[in-house]
């Protein structure tokens, strides 16, 4: 598994990227940090640099490759940040390698309804993949991106393998349905939310105003009430590339606590 380490101290923090994304969406996470920790930005199998079959990309199996790396590496116990999907891979990872981890942050997680299962399952089967990815990513960008973050997501979304975009989409929600819930209520490390957006009813992502609450939220607090949340508003789906200095100062605070 491709991955980057730069930097030297502790605690360890771990980048985990999100579906059709690579490690180089941490880019201002690691210049920020690598002065005073270790920082270490990975492809997940199928994405950037790590090539993989579609058999090998999905989100139980990612967990698995990145605990297998954060034991590998033999670095302190660390902590994991994963974006979108990467939050279920570094909640996974920490239930295979728990003295390994710190501490744990998930940047602008979700929870999947069971009725997205066949409504996505219906499009990949109609041979609309490419249309698909294209409006998820279209509505995970605001005003404030930048126009050229914006282009290079979604060239990057659509440059990856079609049979690995469906083998990871498809297993994604169904984690969700099968064991997001579990993993969080086995979760006993120090939790951080770091919450931009939500998905409406019409299935519509909006961005989130400051005090405001979600379903998702609301399950994350049910399961781990000592869970810390925080709220960037007005952001979109990747506030580590849409507000980094913003997205910095909340990690930094929460790293120092566990510290």
């Amino acid at each position: 598994m491709h991955h980057k380490i730069v930097g030297r101290g502790a605690p360890p923090i771990v980048f985990v990227h999100g579906f059709a994304c690579s490690h180089v969406d941490w880019q201002a996470q690691v210049a920020h940090f690598s002065p005073a920790h270790t920082t270490v930005a990975l492809d997940l199998p199928g994405h950037g640099a790590s090539k993989a079959p579609a058999e090998r990309c999905n989100v139980a199996l990612y967990g698995k490759d990145v605990a297998a790396l954060v034991g590998a590496l033999a670095l302190p116990p660390a902590v994991l940040v994963g974006h979108s999907m990467g939050c279920r891979v570094v909640l996974e990872a920490a239930q295979h390698v728990p003295d390994h981890v710190a501490a744990i942050v998930l940047v602008d997680g979700s929870q999947f309804a069971p009725a997205m299962l066949p409504a996505i399952e219906g499009r990949l089967a109609a041979g609309e993949y490419r249309p698909l990815v294209r409006g998820m990513f279209e509505q995970m960008f605001t005003r404030r991106s930048a126009p050229a973050t914006v282009a290079a997501g979604l060239d990057r979304a659509l440059a990856l393998p079609e049979d690995v975009g469906k083998a990871a989409l498809v297993s994604l929600v169904r984690y969700d349905l099968e064991r997001l819930d579990t993993v969080l209520g086995f979760t006993t490390k120090p939790l951080l939310v770091l919450q931009t957006t939500f998905t409406n009813a019409r299935r519509e992502r909006e961005t989130l105003k400051s005090g405001q609450t979600t379903p998702f939220l609301d399950f994350v607090r049910t399961k781990v009430p000592a869970a810390r949340v925080e709220i960037i508003p007005d952001t979109g789906h990747f506030p580590q590339l849409d507000a980094p200095e913003e997205t910095n100062r909340i990690l930094a605070s929460f790293v120092a606590a566990v510290a």
